[in-house]
C-alpha cells in the first residue's frame, strides 16, 4: 500500500525541476513568477532550478519584456540544443537510428540492411549506429540523455521481451536494454512501440500538454497496441502490459485471432487484415510512396476492408471512453498515412457518447503521427520523457 508524503523527500528536488520544465514545455515562454503561479511552488525554489536549467543549457532566456510598472519580465523557454536522444528502431531487413533535439527535430538518420535480425546480427549493427550518429552530428556528447527503442511486443523492468518481437528466433527473453547499454554505455530505454508512439505524442504532437488520452497504435505491419496517459502518468499496468487493445472481443465466435481467441480487434481493423484484403503480400518491403500507390488502387478489396473494420473500431472508441474518460482518442502508428485517413473518414458517426450535452474543446478522435517513422521518433523521444516529466510516483512511499 502507499500513500502520498510530502515533498521533503530526497526525490523532491528532481521532481519540482521536471515539473518546471513540463511548464515551460507545454505553455511556451515563462517568467519566473508565472512558473510559480502554475506550479504552486515558492518564488525562491523557482528561482534556484530556472538558474540551474539555465547553467545545464534546458533553458535559455527570452528577450526582457518590459511591463508599465516594475522590472521588466525575463521569461524562458526551452532550449532545442539544450539536449539530444537517440531512438531505434528494428525491422525484418533493417535497423535505423535517429538523433533528435529536444524539440524532437531529427539531426541525423542512419539505416543499415540487417538480414534475418536475430540478437546475434542486431545488437552489433544497432551499437555502430548509435556511435555513427554521434559522429555524423557535432554535438556535446555531454548532452546526450540516452538511447530509446522501440519493438513490438511486452517488455519488463530492463527491457527483456516477454514475447518474440518481429516473430523472429533468439528474441524471447533476451535482455535488450541491458545488452544495448553494455555497449553503447549510456542508458537506454526500451518500450513497446504504442507506449512509446504515445509518448512522442505528447511530448511533440496533437497530444502536447494533454493529461488523459489514449493513443491507438496501428502497426504498419501487423496488430493494434495502445499507449495511454491517465491524469497525467503514463499507465502501463500492473505488469507493464496495458495497453493490449487488439485483443479485445468485438466480434463474438468470430475470426480466429492468433491469441487463440476469436473476434479479436486485430483481426477486423489492423492493417495486416487491409493488405490481405487489397492483395498486397509484402507490404512491409515496400516504400512508403510504392505502398500509398498500391492503396490508392485498393479498389473493391480497400473498400470490403473499411466496410468490416469501422464498427469494430467505433465499438473500441466507445468502450475506451467509457472505461477512461479521455480528452480524446489519438489515431496514429506506423500504418500507412493514407490508410489510417481512409479509416477516420469513415468513423463517423461515432456512438452517442454518454455526456453527449456537454461541451466539447478538443475532436472525440484525432489524427496523430503516422507513418514509417511514427516508431523510431517515439523511441527518440523515451529519454527526453524520461529526464523531463513529472514523476509523481517519487512523492509516493510504501505504508509499513
Amino acid at each position: 500500500m502507499k500513500a502520498i508524503s510530502g515533498t521533503n523527500l530526497e526525490q523532491a528536488k528532481s521532481h519540482n525541476r521536471r515539473v518546471v520544465i513540463e511548464a515551460v514545455r507545454t505553455n511556451g515562454p515563462l517568467s519566473r513568477a508565472a512558473i510559480a503561479r502554475m506550479t504552486a511552488l515558492t518564488a525562491q525554489t523557482v528561482s534556484n532550478i530556472v538558474e540551474e536549467l539555465e547553467r545545464s543549457h534546458l533553458l535559455v532566456p527570452s528577450e526582457a519584456q518590459k511591463l508599465a510598472r516594475g522590472q521588466p519580465i525575463i521569461p524562458y523557454t526551452i532550449n532545442p540544443r539544450g539536449a539530444y536522444s537517440i531512438g531505434l528502431e528494428l525491422g525484418r531487413q533493417r535497423a535505423s537510428g535517429v538523433l533528435t533535439d529536444l524539440s524532437g527535430a531529427v539531426c541525423a538518420r542512419i539505416e543499415r540492411h540487417v538480414e534475418h535480425p536475430d540478437p546475434q546480427r542486431a545488437m552489433p549493427a544497432l551499437q555502430a549506429i548509435v556511435e555513427d550518429l554521434q559522429q555524423v552530428f557535432a554535438f556535446d556528447r555531454n548532452r546526450l540523455l540516452g538511447v530509446g527503442m522501440a519493438l513490438p511486443g511486452r517488455y519488463a523492468d530492463g527491457g527483456t521481451t516477454s514475447l518474440s518481437p518481429l516473430n523472429l528466433p533468439g528474441w524471447q527473453g533476451f535482455p535488450v536494454g541491458h545488452e544495448l547499454e553494455q555497449r553503447v554505455k549510456v542508458p537506454v530505454l526500451v518500450e513497446n512501440d504504442a507506449t512509446a508512439a504515445a509518448i512522442g505524442e505528447r511530448l511533440h504532437g496533437v497530444a502536447r500538454g494533454l493529461g488523459s488520452f489514449v493513443y491507438l497504435f496501428l502497426a504498419g505491419g501487423g496488430g493494434i497496441g495502445a499507449g495511454m496517459f491517465l491524469d497525467g502518468h503514463l499507465y502501463k499496468g500492473s505488469r507493464n502490459n496495458a495497453g493490449e487493445i487488439g485483443h479485445i472481443i468485438v466480434e463474438p465466435q468470430g475470426k480466429l485471432c492468433s491469441c487463440g481467441k476469436r473476434g479479436c480487434l486485430d483481426r477486423y481493423v489492423s492493417p495486416a487484415v487491409a493488405y490481405e484484403f487489397m492483395g498486397i503480400a509484402n507490404a512491409e518491403e515496400l516504400s512508403p510512396d510504392d505502398l500509398d500507390a498500391l492503396i490508392a488502387k485498393g479498389g473493391e478489396g480497400l473498400d470490403a476492408w473499411l466496410d468490416q473494420a469501422v464498427q469494430p473500431l467505433r465499438q473500441t472508441v466507445d468502450f475506451l471512453e467509457l472505461a477512461f474518460d479521455p480528452q480524446t482518442i489519438v489515431l496514429g502508428g506506423s500504418i500507412s498515412t493514407s490508410l489510417m485517413l481512409r479509416l477516420a473518414e469513415r468513423l463517423e458517426p461515432l456512438h452517442t457518447p454518454i455526456d453527449p450535452n456537454q461541451k466539447r474543446t478538443l475532436p472525440r478522435v484525432m489524427i496523430g503521427m503516422t507513418g514509417k517513422d511514427t516508431a523510431i521518433l517515439g523511441a527518440a523521444a523515451l529519454p527526453i520523457f524520461s529526464e523531463t516529466n513529472p514523476r509523481f510516483d517519487v512523492l509516493q512511499k510504501p505504508l509499513g
